[in-house]
């Protein structure tokens, strides 16, 4: 390996790599790895454009030239002022959303067909400056619920949504460039130990043969003990020691 070779890890709001890291560090310690947090939209372009080597990001993407291996999925939570009637529930399905405002940023990764409530008349430019609306009471957000941890603040909750799309984390790379240190990653976010094989078959060592084998020569037959032959009968009818010659 080079020594002045680097892995760089780009990753979007909300993903938190902190654990896959440590292991980086434990299993590559010569290797140093660097973060870059991007935003969620294009996500995909730092390793199109080659400024990652691998991206933690939600999907869907365009998965054209890249490979994409899902990770987890997150559940769907809508954010409210603490005081909402919505939070005397603990899930809400949309429904309950029926006559909010929804505010529905341009940097939301969730697949709606329709998104629940009644739209803003404005679509806010971030998930963070949709957080502001909330808390001045514009209207409701629906985010995952690592981005309501994110942006969380004292005069805001959040409660899980169902029904609704949910998003999938997922780790990305380009697909010509699987090099050692990416499937080091791989490994590392798949839970392989140290010791793994990348999931190639173990060939079976065949069984353990004998000396004589291992030497070229074939066993020798087992002899059966002979036993003694019965002498000539006396005339009485009893058999008599053999003679000796």
């Amino acid at each position: 390996m080079a020594a002045d070779a680097s892995f760089t890890l780009a990753y979007v709001p909300g993903v938190t790599p902190d654990k896959w890291v440590r292991k980086w560090q434990e299993r590559v310690p010569g290797v140093p790895l660097h973060l870059v947090q991007v935003p969620a939209a294009g996500a995909d372009g730092m390793v199109r454009e080659r400024e990652a080597d691998a991206v933690l990001l939600r999907l869907p993407i365009d998965k054209t030239g890249l490979h994409a291996i899902p990770l987890y999925t997150e559940t769907t939570v809508v954010v409210t002022p603490k005081d909402h009637v919505v939070t005397a529930a603990d899930e809400v399905g949309p429904a309950d959303l029926a006559d909010e405002i929804l505010l529905h940023p341009h940097d939301d990764t969730l697949e709606w067909e329709q998104p629940p409530g009644r739209p803003a008349i404005e679509r806010p430019a971030t998930t963070a400056d949709a957080i502001q609306l909330v808390a001045a009471g514009v209207g409701l957000l629906v985010v995952p619920q690592s981005l309501a941890r994110l942006h969380h603040r004292k005069d805001l909750t959040y409660r899980p949504l169902a029904e609704v799309p949910q998003s999938g984390v997922a780790l990305s790379w380009l697909e010509d460039e699987t090099t050692d240190l990416m499937e080091q990653f791989i490994g590392i976010v798949r839970g392989r130990t140290v010791n793994s094989t990348r999931g190639r078959q173990h060939e079976q060592a065949p069984a353990k043969r004998k000396k004589t084998e291992r030497d070229g020569k074939k066993p020798a037959a087992r002899k059966s003990a002979a036993k003694p032959r019965p002498g000539p009968r006396a005339p009485n009818g009893k058999r008599g020691k053999p003679r000796r010659r």
